[in-house]
């Protein structure tokens, strides 16, 4: 979905899985500190929107989610995976529920496949699962904002600022009142620096909720069974995963920043050494200079030097060895 908000001035459009709306509105690091201050918002109406209605919602959802959602009190948010049978991440899931419909945001593009599976394990249960990506768009508004919004719509509450879901065509009477517009790469920014995973970037179709810090968060450990639960007790009471999260500081003098899957060395094996990891999300930011996330193998040293391509990096510890 094209967004309207791509007619403010100065908007660039963002490419690949975020297109659709504005990747920066002419001053990323401008973008960047309005919204670390708390002001302004960021258009999100390219994700997917997913909306469950019925009596049995959430106790049907906790059976199918990695999160506990049984008793989820109105208003509070959470966040759940959807787990391959051999407990790879499928599915993500940025959820809040209003008393009658649980909302849930997706990543752009995967609501289609999400509801399949979903309507696949209805059974006799009294729910309604509804694609709600045409008409309701989610805008983000950064921590600390105080800018209202309108009366009966879902928010998601969350120490990173709040989620709305929006009636679409709102969407562009609220901006025009909440402020500066920030695009995606001031977004993405942010959440590199609070070293937060996203489906599609932190993953790949075999990483487990383990690697990137979801445990806790997303994953409640003292819950019934769900699909891939079995990988989750097991690699938490018997074993490691074996890749962790790491979050890098990278060679501020060089031009370009390593992209998406770039391969990760040990500097001090050379160019031509072993692959130890890959760099995830590489973004500039404000205050940090360049940074990234990435995968590494769990047994590389927290302390050992790095090289993303041809750029130095040294880590810090997101997931623990």
């Amino acid at each position: 979905m094209k967004s309207p908000l791509l007619s403010l001035p100065g908007a660039v459009p963002a490419e690949g899985v975020d297109e659709g709306v504005a990747a920066h509105y002419g001053d990323l690091f401008r973008e960047q500190r309005a919204l670390a201050d708390g002001t302004g918002f960021v258009d999100l109406s390219h994700r997917g929107v997913v909306a469950v209605t019925g009596d049995d919602r959430l106790s049907w959802l906790h059976l199918l989610l990695t999160q506990h959602v049984s008793d989820l009190p109105a208003g509070e948010a959470t966040e759940a995976l959807v787990l391959s049978a051999n407990g790879h991440i499928e599915h993500a899931l940025y959820l809040v529920d209003d008393g009658t419909t649980v909302w849930a945001h997706v990543e752009p593009g995967t609501q289609e496949e999400l509801i399949a599976y979903l309507e696949s394990m209805k059974f006799f249960y009294r729910v309604e699962v509804a694609d709600r990506t045409a008409d309701t768009a989610v805008v983000h508004l950064p921590a600390g904002s105080i800018t209202g919004v309108p009366e009966g719509v879902a928010v998601r509450e969350t120490p990173y600022g709040r989620d709305v879901f929006l009636p679409r065509e709102e969407l562009e009477a609220f901006a025009a009142g909440a402020g500066p517009a920030a695009g995606l790469l001031a977004h993405e920014a942010l959440r590199v620096e609070q070293h937060r995973p996203r489906l599609g970037f932190e993953t790949d179709h075999r990483t487990i909720p383990h690697e990137l810090g979801w445990i806790g968060t997303a994953v409640h450990l003292q819950k019934g069974c769900y699909r891939g639960q079995e990988t989750v007790a097991r690699v938490h009471n018997l074993g490691k995963p074996p890749r962790r999260l790491v979050f890098l500081h990278l060679d501020g003098s060089e031009v370009h920043l390593p992209p998406n899957g770039a391969e990760i060395r040990l500097a001090d094996d050379g160019p031509d050494g072993r692959k130890i990891g890959f760099v995830t999300t590489s973004v500039r930011h404000h205050e940090l200079g360049p940074v990234a996330l990435a995968l590494v193998k769990r047994n590389v040293p927290v302390d050992a030097r790095l090289m993303a391509e041809d750029t130095a990096a040294a880590q810090e510890t997101v997931v623990e060895p």
